[in-house]
């Protein structure tokens, strides 16, 4: 038999095959799942919401959402549907205003009153510890914020860095539980916020000056803990809110990304985000197996009004799934 197509039965109206025209309507089919999908966790970012499983998570990955939108525009294409194109190009330009950095910038008022390093690691069950140490040695940084850190990770701390980091405020525990913050400078205990995971809090005197330092190590967005995740960055947000005159840091791993509202919200409440300060909004820090060409910045310092940034980086530390961030402040005393 012929199969041979013919010039007349390309031109005449429902000439096309009736498998192309299945493909194009797979094209489209695919092309609309995909638009949905992207549309949800948009819809939810433009609503200030995180929603219910599996949003959160997604939402984490906002930037990458680029790439089943383009996949879409391309199936759009292919099955010549003209509602998917203008469907994606709504979403592309969703996409872009919200990947913008998030927060207050702008320089403190007063004056230049004090230089302090922060270094924030989550050392994944204290798997780390070593490389931390390590990191620590080398970067010299005045105020060391640890998650995960357990038992054994907290006497290694403790025996290898006591001659230079005498200070320190812990919440003990085994595996991700426990979390130290370890100082140069002198500090007082302070009140942490309550949480499933430790996130002690302490006061450094900065040449003079009190800072209050909070821990912060939040119950992950895991499906059925997306509630208690809300609930603890709820919490950081009440403690960051409680005082806004005291210069304040907030470091750690947040388990959360300026894409999350309830990460927003704490940013809302005074303090701003150090790497985006630095010029770093967008650097992931988790997973660190994929980073820096897949991943979320989910690891933050966050600091009051009183401080500017110089520099953030973030440093791939041995052991663990998460990469180190090391950041240099400026603190300014009001004149």
């Amino acid at each position: 038999m012929d199969t041979d197509i013919t010039a007349a039965e390309r031109r005449a109206p429902g000439g096309i095959p009736g498998e192309r025209r299945t493909g194009r309507r797979f094209a489209v089919c695919c092309a609309a799942l995909l638009l949905a999908g992207v549309s949800v966790v948009v819809g939810h970012r433009v609503a200030d919401s995180d929603g219910i499983t599996p949003v959160p998570q997604l939402l984490a990955f906002l930037p990458w959402l680029l790439v089943p939108v383009g996949l879409a525009l391309l199936l759009s294409l292919l099955g010549r549907s003209w509602l998917g194109l203008l469907w994606g190009v709504l979403l592309l330009g969703l996409l872009a205003w919200y990947l913008q950095p998030y927060g207050k910038t702008g320089d403190p008022i007063g004056q230049p009153a004090a230089e302090l390093r922060i270094l924030t690691s989550n050392v994944e069950f204290g798997q780390a510890t070593g490389a931390l140490v390590a990191a620590v040695r080398e970067e010299k940084p005045d105020l060391v914020f640890v998650q995960e850190c357990d038992d054994a990770c907290a006497r290694t701390l403790r025996r290898d860095l006591a001659a230079d980091y005498p200070h320190h405020r812990a919440v003990g525990g085994d595996g991700a539980a426990g979390s130290v913050i370890l100082g140069r400078l002198p500090l007082t205990a302070a009140d942490g916020v309550e949480a499933s995971m430790g996130m002690p809090a302490a006061v450094a005197d900065v040449d003079g000056t009190s800072v209050r330092l909070q821990l912060a190590h939040p119950m992950p967005p895991v499906p059925g803990q997306v509630g208690l995740w809300r609930a603890e960055l709820g919490r950081l947000r009440a403690a960051v809110a409680a005082d806004t005159r005291t210069p304040t840091v907030v470091a750690g791993d947040f388990n959360a990304s300026q894409d999350h509202a309830a990460f927003r919200r704490i940013l809302d409440a005074g303090v701003r985000d150090a790497a985006r300060l630095a010029g770093s909004s967008r650097a992931p820090s988790w997973p660190a197996r994929t980073t820096p060409a897949f991943g979320a910045q989910i690891d933050h310092v966050l600091v009051s009004e009183d401080f500017s940034a110089r520099d953030a980086r973030f440093l791939d530390l041995p052991g663990t799934d998460h990469r180190a961030l090391l950041v240099d402040l400026t603190l300014y005393r009001v004149v």
